[in-house]
């Protein structure tokens, strides 16, 4: 056997089955002259499409499908609003920040009460370090992991794992991995640096060395190395993620001194305190994580109401919690947030964002675009929120806080306040208006305390969860 045949059994070429693809359907589904023509015609036998193709040509083509009716009747005006909302308003510039700005926001409100502050913020960078720092260190016990299952380098769960071993993303029982292991800090005390604020460079670098470890650990992995020479190498690896995350959000200091005026401008001085202690002794008497519950609502008909639910490979903290979803109906999740928002308490939620949403406006309504008016077809409504999430066209993406609710006479909730972490740019001064309708088709969780969640839904949290795969669309958040 010569060399050329010797390569060529080695990957399987002499041996392999030749594929007989088939072709893609019969040749009447070709695009032909004849059939464009036909369409050219049609197009300009109709003179809106002339008129819509003019406008589209020159401004947004969103944006000329807004509907002025819609904008018309939306207003900031509710029934039930949290006592104060926080200020400033936040900023997560160019980063998937979401989750961590929205909980913070959140966790802030009952804390500038408890301390009489007017402004305050607690350090989203602070946190963001941590996460990376954490979520590096997971992943590359993931990988470990992953090789003991038998799970092939071009399998889909490690090719998956692959595409972006660097996210911004997080879930809720994510951040409590975060609060309860490293606590928090006053923004003043740990502060934004460039890569915080536009963080692609930085994920840029750890997706391709956490893809260099990768095969570093799974060639480690072939030789039946000890568990000793595992974690030698994971820390080894994890020394060089420490000086590149360092290097570019920085490293909190171990203990710091917070110093504030309060609203009668009298100068308070806390510390030095570590931040850990500055969570169990100043937040968590007025905002404890671990009370808060997530409630999501997966429609699809293979997954359950009433079922616990979590994602395969999804975590940040080495010991700490799973992600775990309670399934609900949507009503319930809504009937949570009411309860929530008349009780004073603001809340978090997970939502695609992007879909029938107004950016400049700050408006996610079902009627707020007129697809069906510039195109002749209507998108994101002829299918349902089910099929949406099976077929791919829809998922979490932005994490934000309502903050105030309508109610119609039913005592149904009919629209929402949301705080959202885009800056004062968009909506009014930050802040969105979203209808309860919209909510139902694209909204997919909420975090509420569990004094406001019945007994029986409180239940499901005891259940050994059903674990989606680490590519299903209810973990694309933390992605």
């Amino acid at each position: 056997m010569d060399t050329v045949e010797v390569i060529k059994n080695a990957i399987g070429i002499i041996n392999a089955k030749p594929v007989q693809l088939e072709p893609l359907s019969s040749y009447s589904t070709a695009i032909t002259q004849e059939k464009v023509d036909t369409w050219r015609k049609y197009f300009y036998e109709e003179p809106k499409n002339v008129l819509a193709q003019n406008v589209c040509s020159r401004f947004d083509p969103f944006d000329v499908c807004l509907s002025r009716k819609t904008i018309e009747n939306i207003n900031h005006v509710f029934t039930h609003k949290v006592e104060m909302e926080g200020k400033p308003v936040t900023n997560q510039k160019n980063s998937g920040r979401c989750w961590l700005f929205a909980a913070l926001n959140c966790i802030r409100l009952p804390f500038m009460k408890e301390y009489n502050l007017d402004e305050f913020q607690f350090s989203q960078s602070y946190l963001f370090y941590w996460d990376k720092i954490e979520r590096c260190n997971y992943f590359l016990n993931n990988i470990v992991n992953t090789w003991r299952r038998g799970e092939k380098v071009d399998g889909r769960l490690v090719s998956f794992l692959l595409i972006n071993p660097a996210m911004d993303g997080g879930q809720w029982d994510l951040l409590i991995n975060l609060i309860t292991k490293h606590g928090l800090m006053p923004k003043k005390c740990f502060p934004e640096s460039f890569t915080s604020e536009a963080s692609q460079h930085m994920n840029a670098i750890l997706r391709s060395k956490l893809r260099e470890y990768t095969k570093i650990l799974r060639n480690l992995m072939d030789n039946n190395p000890s568990e000793k020479e595992i974690d030698d190498k994971i820390n080894e690896i994890m020394a060089e993620i420490y000086k590149v995350v360092g290097i570019c959000l920085g490293i909190p200091d171990q203990e710091f001194t917070w110093e504030y005026y309060d609203k009668a401008k009298v100068y308070h001085s806390i510390g030095p305190i570590k931040p850990i202690d500055f969570y169990n002794t100043l937040v968590r008497p007025v905002f404890n994580v671990e009370d808060k519950v997530c409630l999501v609502t997966d429609p699809r008909p293979t997954n359950c109401y009433s079922q616990a639910y979590t994602v395969d490979c999804l975590g940040n903290v080495i010991g700490g919690r799973n992600v775990l979803y309670n399934n609900q109906p949507v009503e319930l999740l809504l009937n949570m947030v009411i309860a929530s928002l008349k009780a004073g308490e603001a809340v978090w939620f997970g939502c695609e964002v992007s879909k029938r949403f107004a950016p400049k406006q700050g408006i996610d309504d079902l009627n707020i675009h007129d697809f069906k008016l510039v195109f002749d077809v209507d998108i994101q409504k002829t299918l349902t929120k089910a099929d949406r999430l099976t077929y791919g066209e829809s998922s979490m993406n932005h994490a934000m806080l309502f903050t105030a609710v309508s109610l119609d006479e039913n005592g149904s909730a009919k629209k929402l306040r949301v705080e959202n972490s885009w800056g004062e740019e968009r909506g009014e001064k930050g802040y969105l208006v979203m209808s309860a309708d919209w909510f139902k088709e694209f909204g997919f969780e909420v975090v509420v305390d569990k004094k406001f969640v019945p007994e029986n839904v409180m239940r499901v949290f005891e259940m050994d969860p059903i674990v989606l795969p680490a590519w299903d669309p209810m973990g694309t958040l933390a992605q």
